[in-house]
């Protein structure tokens, strides 16, 4: 079984844990290997949402960043203030390395975050709303932490979108007016072989 199947199939914070602690040395290799673009195509909505002057000053917050390819993607574009925040202290390490962070913490994002309420300008979650991962209530944590106006760009794999709940909790916050879908639709990507993403892209009210 790969390490991919191993996360998705996973049943425990502890198993999710011990599977990318183990994976984070060849994590970059493997996923470029099958084409994976989600985080750039992330990268690409907050660029185009957040201009290129907000952008350099915006306070990011990277939830489950692993080894930091959104950061670096983010940092291509003009983002200097990113923080992340991931599970896993070997997928930090990786992370570590690439510079692009002003701070690395480790957290579970299935719990009560340590960040104070309406304190970053933009979010990003990529990869980690699926099975085996966060589930749909994750989002009301990470919805907590960024600031009126402030923008989410979040991915849920297609295949748990709707069946998992996923769906009805971000049309929740919407119909609540919590927040804005920015985008015309729920935008859907092919982001390597046999994986397409769903991309939210909110705005905060």
């Amino acid at each position: 079984m790969t390490h991919l199947q191993q996360s998705l199939n996973s049943s425990s914070v502890a198993e999710t844990l011990a599977t990318y602690d183990q994976w984070a040395d060849t994590y970059n290799q493997d996923v470029e290997s099958e084409g994976y673009t989600a985080p750039q195509l992330a990268s690409d909505y907050v660029s185009k949402y957040l201009n290129a002057a907000a952008i350099a000053s915006a306070r990011i917050l990277d939830a489950g960043c692993g080894t930091g390819l959104v950061g670096q993607h983010l940092a291509k574009r003009g983002a200097r203030r990113i923080d992340g925040v991931d599970l896993s202290p070997g997928m930090l390490e990786v992370a570590r390395k690439t510079g692009a962070y002003e701070s690395l913490t480790t957290g579970d994002l299935s719990q009560w975050l340590d960040v104070d309420s309406a304190v970053y300008d933009a979010l990003t979650c990529v990869g980690t709303l699926t099975q085996g991962h966060l589930g749909p209530g994750a989002l009301d944590q990470l919805l907590r932490v960024v600031k009126p106006g402030g923008l989410v760009v979040a991915t849920v794999r297609d295949t748990v979108w709707e069946m998992n709940g996923y769906k009805e909790k971000v049309k929740t916050f919407i119909a609540d007016g919590r927040a804005h879908l920015v985008t015309d639709d729920f935008c859907v990507h092919r982001v390597a072989k046999d994986v397409n993403l769903i991309y939210v892209v909110l705005r905060l009210q």
